[in-house]
C-alpha cells in the first residue's frame, strides 16, 4: 500500500504558467520545512483532478523539482521529497545579504556527474589567460545577456567573486587621484575597498530612486581632478532598496557623460527587476558593469564578472595579470550546465517569489515604524538618527539578533542620518519571523520614532 502524502494541493501566488505555480507552491513548502525529506508527491494524475489542470504542466513541475535536486522519483513507487533541512544557530544573522538556499547536495551531485564527463583537464593543468578561459567568458557572456548586459566575451574580466570585480572597477575608473562619487549610503563591501585602497570617497544626496540627479550635477561639478567616477547600484540599492525608473537612469548617464565621469554600476541585483535598461544599455562606452553569482544563485558560488568598454581590455589583463582574479574552474562549469538545463532561470524566479514573501513578513511586523521595502529585494531598510540606530544594533545584539552596523554604509562617518538594513535571506523563515518580533519590540520599547524616508 504506498503512503498517502501530507502536502495539501495548491498553486502559488502569483503569474505565470500554471507548472510554474506549482513549482513555486511545492519548493515553498519543501524549503521551509512544511514537506519533509521522505515525504511523497501526489500522484501525476490525482494532483492534476485536484488542481483542475492539465496532466502536462504537472509532468513539467514535477520535472523542474527533480532537476533542482528537491525531489527524487522511484519507479513503481511515485516522486519524494530530498531535502534536507538545515539546523539553524542561536544567533540569528540579519546582517549577511545572502538569498535563501535554493541549491543542495542533490542537485550539486547529479551536475557533478555530467560535468566530470566533459570538462576539459587543461583548465586545471594550464595557467588561465589574465582575464580568464576564453571558454568561461563566454559562458558568462550568455549569462549577462539573459540580463540585459550589451556584452561579448572580448569585454569581460571573470573575478573570484563581484566585490574583486567591483576592487578592479575602481582600480581602472579612478587611477590615483580620482576620486569616488556615490549614493551617501552604500554598499559596506564598497566603502570598505575604497578606504582600503586610499580612494577619496563623497557621498551624494539620493532619495526614493537613489541618487538625486541635480546632487550628482554639483558634485560632479565641484570636482577638479583628472579622474571622476560614479559608483551606483540603479536596482536595489543597497541599503535604502531604492530602484532608479527610466528616466532617472536616462538623466543620470546623460550628466555622467557631460562632465566627464566614468560609471561603475553594480548590477548585482538586477535579475529581480530585468525589464529595466541597466546602465551599461544606454552608455556602453562610458559604463563598467560589474554582476556576480552570490545574490542571484548561491552565495557560495564565488564568480564576479566585469564588463568594460573595449578601449579598456588591455589596462585590465595588465592589471590582473600579476594579481589573478579568475574564479574556480569547477565553479564556470556548474554555472554552464545550470544555464543550459533552465536551473538557474528557475531558481531566480523562485527566489523572487520568496523575496516578495520576506518582504511582506517583514513589512507586517515593521511597517508602521517607517520600513522602506523593494520587490524583490532581500534587505530592507529601517531609516534611522545615527546615535539611536547605533543603540538599536547594540539591542538587538543583546537579544542574539545580529544586524549591519550603521556606519559600515556611510560614506560620512559624520553623517547623522543613516539607519539599519535588515538582511531577511540568511535565516529560515522561522527563525525570521521570531527576529523580527523581537526587533520590533525592541522598537516599541526605543527612542525610535522613524525619519520620513531617511533618504
Amino acid at each position: 500500500m504506498r503512503l498517502q502524502s501530507p502536502w495539501v494541493p495548491r498553486l502559488a501566488d502569483i503569474e505565470g504558467s500554471t507548472a510554474d505555480r506549482l513549482v513555486l507552491a511545492l519548493a515553498d513548502d519543501i524549503i521551509e520545512g512544511r514537506l519533509q525529506a521522505g515525504d511523497r508527491l501526489p500522484a501525476h494524475r490525482d494532483l492534476a483532478w485536484k488542481l483542475g489542470v492539465g496532466l502536462g504542466s504537472v509532468t513539467k513541475a514535477y520535472g523542474i523539482l527533480e532537476r533542482r535536486g528537491l525531489t527524487r522519483s522511484v519507479k513503481g513507487r511515485g516522486t519524494f521529497v530530498t531535502i534536507l533541512q538545515a539546523q539553524g544557530g542561536r544567533e540569528i544573522d540579519l546582517s549577511s545579504n545572502t538569498p535563501p538556499p535554493m541549491l543542495n547536495d542533490r542537485l550539486l551531485a547529479r551536475t557533478l556527474a555530467v560535468i566530470a564527463k566533459k570538462i576539459d583537464a587543461d583548465q586545471l593543468n594550464l595557467y588561465a589567460p589574465p582575464t580568464g578561459h576564453p571558454e568561461h567568458r563566454r559562458i558568462l557572456s550568455r549569462w549577462l545577456a539573459t540580463l540585459g548586459v550589451p556584452t561579448d566575451a572580448s569585454r569581460l574580466v571573470l573575478t573570484g567573486n563581484a566585490r574583486q570585480a567591483i576592487a578592479l572597477a575602481f582600480n581602472l575608473a579612478c587611477g590615483p587621484q580620482g576620486v569616488i562619487l556615490t549614493e551617501r549610503l552604500t554598499y559596506p563591501g564598497a566603502i570598505a575597498l575604497a578606504r582600503l585602497n586610499g580612494y577619496r570617497m563623497r557621498g551624494v544626496d539620493i532619495d526614493e530612486e537613489g541618487i538625486i540627479p541635480a546632487a550628482l550635477v554639483r558634485a560632479l561639478a565641484s570636482e577638479q581632478g583628472p579622474h571622476k567616477t560614479v559608483y551606483l547600484t540603479p536596482t536595489l540599492h543597497n541599503p535604502s532598496t531604492a530602484t532608479m525608473g527610466v528616466v532617472r537612469r536616462k538623466a543620470i548617464v546623460e550628466i555622467c557623460r557631460s562632465h566627464g565621469a566614468t560609471i561603475i554600476e553594480d548590477g548585482v541585483y538586477h535579475f529581480a527587476a530585468s525589464d529595466l535598461p541597466l546602465l551599461a544599455a544606454l552608455a556602453p562606452d562610458i559604463t563598467l558593469h560589474v554582476n556576480g553569482l552570490s545574490k542571484s544563485l548561491g552565495p557560495g558560488l564565488r564568480i564576479g564578472v566585469l564588463s568594460l568598454p573595449s578601449g579598456m581590455m588591455k589596462a585590465a589583463a595588465d592589471r590582473v595579470r600579476d594579481m589573478p582574479m579568475e574564479p574556480a574552474p569547477l565553479s564556470c562549469a556548474l554555472v554552464e550546465e545550470w544555464l543550459t538545463k533552465g536551473v538557474i532561470a528557475s531558481v531566480q524566479q523562485d527566489l523572487g517569489h520568496e523575496a516578495r514573501r520576506r518582504s511582506n513578513l517583514a513589512a507586517s511586523l515593521l511597517g508602521t515604524f517607517g520600513l522602506v521595502t523593494g520587490e524583490g529585494a532581500f534587505h530592507v531598510w529601517l531609516p534611522a538618527r545615527a546615535d539611536i540606530a547605533a543603540d538599536l544594533v547594540a539591542a538587538a545584539s543583546a537579544a542574539g539578533i545580529r544586524v549591519t552596523p550603521p556606519k559600515a554604509i556611510m560614506v560620512d562617518q559624520g553623517d547623522h542620518l543613516t539607519g539599519i538594513r535588515l538582511c531577511l535571506g540568511g535565516p529560515s523563515f522561522n527563525e525570521l519571523t521570531a527576529a523580527l518580533q523581537a526587533f520590533a519590540e525592541l522598537l516599541r520599547h526605543s527612542q525610535y520614532a522613524g525619519v520620513g524616508k531617511g533618504y
